[in-house]
């Protein structure tokens, strides 16, 4: 972006309205290119001559504003015809509109602005740069109310007024070229029903849970309105049901001119499978004239499955469109109530499993320079990036800001990219260096905010709190991430003598404190700071539990001969549960992996066959189309969990598909060399799934399984891209080492 372009923002306060920044382009030279640069601080959209440019949607992002703001870039070469006007519409967006559960209003700025600016380049070798200066107009638009929560009105009645000259903005932050992905329009669901239902409002079905909006293209009388309402589920009778929205009011309001209008919003979104139709201009719905569009970020699809049993299939397609529901910019919760953050916990638990599904790599290149930004000078990652909640919300916690060590690893093991992973390794080393320094104890974490086993059924039923005591989650996950450091620092060539020798102590530390003959301790002293604790709930938790045992197995703090004990404990405590899970945000990614790397595929199996809650396959059984947020979101009699945090577009716990693709299909990249250049192929079938038949598209080429069974014989179809090595374990315990090629199995 020249220097020559200044932030400009409107002559007065025009509230949620949108406000448009003019400009008359008039040349007689030949124009042999023209590019146009442009950001603003809120959402905007450039026209040229009234007809929108570029592919993207909710431009510039969102990123870290107090830092850094993206900037994009629009070839006009050939859109320019000498006589032109170009224009910068701006909506509050998340800079300036509402954000978080606790309605932060202008968290990063107070009104919206822009910055721009056109290069022409002349066919006579000269330059003009037309930017953005005081000398700009500023108009209102027939957007008069937009917010990324509460939804837009768009008014065509409504008349197009200048308000003046723009006014020079004091905005100090970085201007950056865009790093992340395009957020861009994708699929178009046409209705699959119209419903009255027994309340009475008319009510249109799409068949997808979804993130993006509705349009509308109608003809109507001028001045006649359409309200339209957002939800995710009916309730028990049928009715529209929106409460779980909160303050969220994801209202769409569009007044219509009279001719053949075309509404949807530019500024917002929403999160939603149906719509209620509050207001409509007639009284039969055209549903040829409504289209629901997928808004996400341009990510190339890169994985695929498919099996012979349709309930997992069912789980599968849940999990994709939770991932293109989530991963709109920012890696978010939620797409649609008052929340849609950068969760750090929820991202960290499906980052592996998103790297399988789409190319993710440049996305996370964007959110994790936010991360890097956002930690602090002690070392300390937010519950949420980009951060935007005041007070307390969104503290330092266990498992949420691990987020520093375990995305960056996880994408590298699956790009191979490290210059990334040295980009990163300082945030890695600040947040381990911060938890060697925050807690009372040198060597474990004890006392401070977390978030626990987020959502685990083995607390109060009532409360979104797991049993799994606090200090033994934080603590296992300190000596994690400290291996995760340990293991980048090597493949970067560095000397990590130091962080091994704090890794024996906080491993040594954790088993003393933690464990007993080999076991977690039932009870142990808990710790409390009146300056780090404000959640009394750490007072009851325990260390007997699923998730405890989870992650002293996934984490290896436990010894080689304690191994059998434990997997056998925990198969006990999930057979003694009616053969479930209580695990939450915390335990359930790693659970069916320690499962079946500890002689226990069947149980494994069992828990994603299994359909009472909680499972993966309740939700699929009561109609779901993505991850739910709370295993029980819909109790088995049709009432609600909760409407303060029941999203039913939740990525995290899809998670699954990261076992079911690297243990079911057995494809999983080696760590000394990652991008699936060396591949580990170890298929554990399951007669219950029929068959599988997945492929991944790799830095290094296609790597595709497909297992079937003829009665009682499996069959295996492999294929290795050229340049990679495959290292085949079968079930039987055949093993060989397959180059490049198609290869057959049966046994």
């Amino acid at each position: 972006m020249t220097i020559l372009a200044k932030w400009i923002s409107a002559p007065l306060d025009t509230g949620s309205a949108a406000v448009t920044f003019r400009r008359d382009v008039h040349t007689e030279k030949k124009i042999t290119k023209a590019e146009l640069c442009a950001s603003a601080l809120g959402v905007y959209a450039a026209f040229l001559n009234g007809a929108r440019v570029g592919k993207g949607v909710l431009a510039p992002g969102w990123t870290s504003y107090n830092t850094r703001v993206q900037y994009q870039t629009y070839d006009l070469t050939d859109l320019l015809t000498g006589d032109d006007h170009l224009e910068i519409g701006v909506g509050p967006g998340w800079a300036v509109g509402f954000m978080g559960w606790g309605h932060v209003n202008h968290y990063y700025h107070d009104k919206v602005a822009a910055i721009a600016a056109l290069t022409l380049t002349y066919a006579d070798g000269t330059r003009e740069v037309i930017a953005t200066d005081g000398d700009w107009e500023v108009y209102t638009s027939h957007v008069t109310s937009s917010d990324i929560y509460h939804g837009e009105t768009v008014d065509l009645t409504a008349p197009i007024t200048s308000i003046g000259k723009a006014e020079l903005a004091d905005i100090t932050v970085e201007l950056i070229p865009q790093v992340g992905e395009w957020i861009t329009e994708h699929e178009r669901l046409a209705p699959i029903e119209v419903i009255r239902t027994p309340k009475g409002e008319t009510v249109v079905d799409f068949g997808q849970n979804m993130t993006g909006y509705v349009e509308f293209r109608i003809k109507a009388p001028r001045g006649s309105r359409i309200v339209v309402h957002h939800a995710e589920v009916l309730d028990r009778d049928g009715n529209f049901y929106n409460e779980n929205y909160r303050k969220a009011r994801n209202e769409n309001i569009f007044v219509c001119s009279g001719g053949d209008d075309v509404f949807k919003p530019t500024y917002s979104f929403q999160g939603f499978r149906y719509i209620r139709l509050e207001e409509y201009p007639f009284d039969t719905v055209d549903v040829e004239g409504i289209r629901a569009i997928a808004v996400h970020s341009e990510l190339r699809r890169t994985g695929r499955f498919v099996c012979g049993n349709e309930k997992i299939n069912q789980l599968y397609h849940n999990v994709i469109w939770g991932q293109k529901s989530n991963y709109l910019d920012i890696p978010t919760d939620c797409p649609q109530r008052d929340e849609r953050l950068g969760w750090t916990g929820d991202t960290q638990v499906f980052c592996r499993t998103g790297a399988i599904n789409y190319d993710v790599e440049k996305f996370f290149t964007k959110w994790l320079g936010d991360v890097a930004i956002e930690q602090s000078p002690e070392g300390a990652v937010a519950g949420i990036v980009p951060h935007c909640l005041k007070g307390e919300n969104a503290y330092v916690s266990a498992a949420w800001g691990d987020v520093a060590c375990i995305a960056p690893w996880q994408i590298y093991l699956a790009y191979g990219n490290k210059a990334l992973l040295s980009e990163h390794f300082p945030m890695m080393k600040k947040w381990v260096d911060y938890l060697h320094s925050v807690g009372p104890e040198e060597f474990l974490w004890l006392g401070g905010n977390h978030y626990g086993d987020w959502l685990a059924m083995d607390g109060d039923p009532e409360k979104c709190y797991g049993a799994t005591a606090y200090d033994l989650i934080a603590s296992a996950f300190f000596a994690y991430s400290t291996s995760l450091l340990i293991k980048a620092g090597e493949v970067l060539g560095k000397d990590m003598s130091e962080y091994r020798a704090l890794y024996t102590n906080v491993r040594k530390a954790f088993r003393a404190y933690f464990m007993e003959n080999g076991m977690p301790k039932e009870t142990f002293p808990f710790v409390f700071d009146e300056k780090q604790n404000s959640r009394q709930e750490n007072r009851q938790r325990l260390g007997m539990t699923q998730t405890a045992l989870v992650l002293i197995l996934h984490f290896d703090l436990c010894e080689a001969n304690e191994r059998a004990a434990l997997a056998a404990k925990l198969v006990e405590m999930i057979r003694e549960n009616g053969m479930r899970m209580t695990t939450g945000f915390v335990g359930t990614p790693y659970l069916l992996h320690v499962l079946s790397d500890n002689g226990y595929t069947d149980v494994a199996y069992e828990l994603l066959f299994q359909e009472k809650n909680p499972s993966w396959l309740y939700s699929v059984t009561h109609g779901a189309t993505t991850i739910w947020e709370h295993w029980n979101g819909i109790r088995e009699d049709g009432t609600f969990w909760d409407k303060t945090m029941n999203s039913f577009n939740h990525y995290a716990y899809g998670a699954v598909f990261d076992w079911i693709f690297g243990v079911a299909c057995g494809i999983t990249p080696t760590e000394h060399a990652p991008a699936y250049r060396e591949v580990a192929i170890a298929p554990k079938p399951d007669k219950r799934l029929g068959f599988v038949d997945t492929s991944i598209d790799t830095r290094n080429g296609t790597v595709r399984m497909h297992w079937y069974y003829k009665e009682n014989t499996v069959y295996y179809e492999i294929e290795i891209p050229e340049g990679v090595t495959a290292y085949l374990t079968l079930p039987s315990g055949y093993s060989a080492d397959l180059t490049g090629g198609c290869y057959h199995f049966a046994e």
